[in-house]
């Protein structure tokens, strides 16, 4: 058993990190205060897709870096210690519009999506979540109904990461509400479509320099040939989607918590009480104890998810397993960081409040952590 990391996947990880402390952390702090993504879509334009990082995980021949996944999950991690935001936009970038469209779609769609998204020229979304279905994603109301050559959409969507940015929705919709989820198909719409529209950008607790809005489609005529996959398989595509897409929240939690951890270890060792710096002292440092462990354990969890998508092997259960465990153990991390600074830990001038805020979205978002422990129930119960 190797755990050893390639060169390429080590050349990789030193690319983000230098991107990650040169071009994001002096910001980060900034960009959650103003709550405005510009910096960050400007960032990815300017010195992500310049070096081919917009498609990493996908061929060169698509404009792709031509990566594994196992170096997606290197590069979030380097991302998210420094900037949640800036790593969620870029998993849904990469990860969420990406891989489906790659992996369903037709090679014209290829060519005409994956192609300007993978060089960083147009940037995708994926929109699944509505109102009245969330964890229950097959409760989907949002209609297409074929009209000649073309298909017409109603219906409204919430909480779509990069809506009004994005040039490319994957959009869900009930093709045959009589069929259950089976009538659910995934459609590609382009952010000029007639008929769509966003709605305001939300205003949250944490994640605050990504964007997130409602999708409203009001008679939005969809040609035939945007349809993704086939009638009835959107399902499909979005539960196998969000497999992937768990690992790629599972690192960004890995991330936010190492960053939270070497921040408070940092701190630790510079703050004298009773004589001497306060890691000296059993209390501390037994906190710090269990948290690299936990951390470690869902580095090696997260990464041994990645490791079975690229042998081509089941990864489902561990990808939720690697979720469900990351998620848990960044917001308890980021809680002691925040203990361990005490009352500074309470105030922006350090990072760690924002990583306690952007941890909990980790617990919740691409399935809940109730839902992954369905998952894996589910599985062990098989």
């Amino acid at each position: 058993m190797d755990f050893s990391l390639s060169d390429q996947q080590l050349h990789i990880q030193q690319i983000f990190r230098k991107l990650a402390e040169q071009e994001v952390a002096p910001h980060a702090a900034a960009w959650d205060k103003e709550e405005s993504f510009d910096p960050i879509y400007t960032l990815f334009k300017e010195k992500f897709a310049p070096l081919g990082l917009m498609g990493l995980t996908y061929p060169a021949a698509y404009g792709g870096g031509g990566a594994d996944f196992v170096s997606y999950v290197l590069a979030l991690i380097e991302l998210n210690k420094v900037c949640a935001s800036t790593g969620l936009t870029y998993s849904v970038a990469v990860s969420l519009a990406g891989w489906p469209i790659f992996t369903y779609g037709t090679e014209e769609q290829r060519q005409r999506y994956c192609v300007p998204m993978f060089q960083g020229k147009r940037l995708g979304a994926i929109s699944l979540t509505e109102p009245g279905a969330g964890s229950d994603a097959a409760a989907q109301q949002t209609t297409a109904v074929a009209d000649g050559d073309s298909f017409i959409l109603n219906g409204e969507k919430c909480f779509c990461t990069n809506a009004g940015y994005a040039d490319i929705y994957i959009v869900f919709a009930m093709t045959d509400k009589s069929k259950g989820y089976k009538g659910i198909s995934a459609f590609l719409v382009e952010k000029d479509t007639p008929g769509l529209t966003f709605t305001k950008q939300e205003e949250k607790l944490g994640m605050r320099a990504t964007v997130q809005r409602n999708l409203l489609f009001e008679n939005c005529r969809i040609p035939k040939q945007n349809l993704l996959g086939r009638e009835g398989e959107g399902f499909k595509i979005a539960m196998s989607t969000l497999d992937g897409g768990r690992i790629g929240i599972a690192a960004q939690s890995v991330g936010i918590a190492l960053g939270a951890y070497q921040y408070s270890l940092a701190y630790a060792k510079e703050r004298v009480q009773f004589g001497k710096p306060i890691c000296q002292q059993q209390a501390i440092a037994f906190k710090l104890a269990s948290m690299a462990t936990n951390i470690e354990a869902a580095r090696l969890m997260t990464l041994h998810a990645a490791w079975l998508k690229d042998s081509g092997q089941h990864y489902s259960t561990a990808a939720a397993m690697a979720k469900m465990f990351s998620s848990d153990t960044a917001v308890a991390v980021t809680t002691e960081a925040i203990q361990i600074l005490g009352g500074q830990g309470l105030l922006r001038d350090h990072p760690v409040e924002r990583m306690f805020r952007d941890a909990k979205f980790t617990q919740i978002y691409e399935g809940t952590n109730e839902i992954q422990r369905l998952v894996v129930s589910g599985a062990l119960l098989k």
